[in-house]
């Protein structure tokens, strides 16, 4: 023990505690854990059961992924979002919701599915919104959002060329709001049993409210080449007590989102990996099935 705690392994926090590993002596640990874990019998029939049930829109499943991620590893988990910058628009339809107002909805060739409320000046009846939603739909099917032109041919009637101008602002608003990946975050709330001190339960609560700054981190992660980054290693000082596991999502070899899991640097690790590479695995196979 004196050795361990010489060499920097362990470190012991007050002269009446125990020693507990330092960040050394977990990065030692974890890079030394042989090949990937597995997890038990009720995980994998956990994963299995939640992914066969799993349909829907992507943003409904992406979320539900997140808590899935966190009742199995009891970790903050983190799920990272394809971006839809290159996905095409495979339907449009306006749906009217009263005289001034219509649901914009939108299905894009990677299963995603975005809404938009639009309202409109005057009253516009059924005919002319279903001649609107055919003109945009001839206008942008077959294209990504970020290479829809601003401009539609007008039909000859005004009213209804004003409808399709609403209709195509709120479309192109959805692939401004969807330039930025989406982040859904999991298990939050299990940060507060996770740490004694109530200023670290804050901070990271803190952080984990900023989409910015999570989406960045995981990527600087991946960037390094971790899978695994312990303590200090992540470089966010009010996070210098907390590991972080990150794992790509790949479709048919192309990168289509990243999951993470966040908790103290006492984290079950194995569990932690093994975990984070099932359900990433079945996440991909799951995106590549709504994409085709």
């Amino acid at each position: 023990m004196a050795a361990l705690e010489r060499d920097g392994y362990l470190t012991q926090p007050h002269t009446s505690a125990g020693r507990i590993p330092t960040d050394k002596g977990y990065r030692f640990f974890v890079d030394h854990l042989g090949r990937p874990g597995s997890l038990d019998p009720v995980g994998r029939q956990q994963v299995r059961r939640f992914f066969d049930h799993a349909h829907g829109e992507i943003e409904s499943m992406l979320e539900h992924t997140s808590g899935l991620l966190a009742d199995l590893t009891d970790c903050a988990a983190l799920v990272l979002g394809p971006s839809h910058d290159s996905a095409a628009v495979r339907s449009v339809q306006l749906v009217g919701l009263g005289p001034r107002l219509a649901l914009l909805v939108v299905v894009l060739a990677d299963g995603a599915v975005q809404k938009q409320s639009i309202e409109f000046t005057e009253e516009i009846d059924d005919q002319r919104l279903s001649e609107a939603g055919a003109r945009l739909a001839a206008h942008c099917l077959g294209l990504p959002i970020t290479l829809i032109g601003p401009q539609v041919a007008g039909t000859g009637d005004p009213v209804t060329d004003r409808v399709v101008s609403a209709a195509l602002d709120g479309l192109l608003s959805i692939g401004g709001a969807e330039a930025s990946e989406q982040l859904f975050v999991g298990g939050s709330s299990r940060m507060a049993a996770a740490f004694d001190a109530v200023d670290t339960v804050r901070s990271v609560l803190s952080i984990l409210e900023q989409q910015l700054v999570v989406v960045t981190l995981l990527r600087d992660i991946l960037d390094t080449g971790l899978t695994v980054a312990i303590g200090t290693e992540h470089g966010v000082e009010s996070l210098a007590s907390c590991a972080i596991v990150v794992m790509p999502v790949s479709v048919d070899g192309e990168e289509a989102g990243t999951i993470g899991l966040l908790g103290p640097t006492r984290m079950n690790y194995p569990l932690a990996l093994a975990a984070a590479r099932v359900v990433g695995d079945r996440l991909g196979e799951r995106l590549g099935e709504a994409g085709r």
